[in-house]
């Protein structure tokens, strides 16, 4: 190796030296993983599904989540303080909305991560199908939750 190839070998490791240790990555990389431990809930994932067609308020979301007014004041304040979601407020009533739409696009195309092999696979298949389908057709998914509600009825009933 001639002087000038190693000069050149020693600049280029130099440089990256430079962009591995450079404090930017590490900031970056803490916040995308306090951003991920944010959505890292089952409800507040639903939350955001919810969210992606416009805003609604805690009674509307209660009501789909199934749980308490102040368990989703909880999720919605949590969200609210990592700007994932704002309030506008009418008269008495709170409604929510995603800051960015985007966001509800996102995680729905993170559901092709769950296809792996699994003891579950084909429960986790149906699961799969029936949320894209809820996910990205939001005319559509209204029909398919009256459907799910009248399965599970049928299926409780007395035989």
């Amino acid at each position: 190796m001639h002087l000038d190839e190693f000069e050149d070998f020693v600049y280029i490791l130099s440089i990256r030296k430079s962009l591995v240790d450079m404090p930017w990555r590490a900031f970056l990389t803490k916040e995308m993983a306090e951003f991920l431990g944010v959505l890292a809930h089952p409800h507040r994932v639903r939350i955001v599904q919810e969210l992606r067609n416009g805003e609604m308020d805690v009674n509307g979301l209660q009501a789909i989540l199934e749980i308490s007014h102040s368990r989703v004041s909880q999720h919605l304040s949590v969200l609210r303080a990592h700007r994932i979601v704002v309030e506008r407020r009418d008269g008495r009533h709170v409604f929510y909305r995603l800051v960015n739409a985007k966001l509800a696009h996102w995680l729905a195309e993170g559901l092709e991560f769950l296809q792996t092999e699994s003891a579950h696979q084909s429960e986790v298949k149906e699961a799969l199908r029936k949320s894209r389908s809820l996910w990205s057709d939001p005319l559509h998914a209204q029909e398919l939750i009256d459907k799910e509600k009248a399965k599970t009825v049928a299926s409780d009933a007395p035989h």
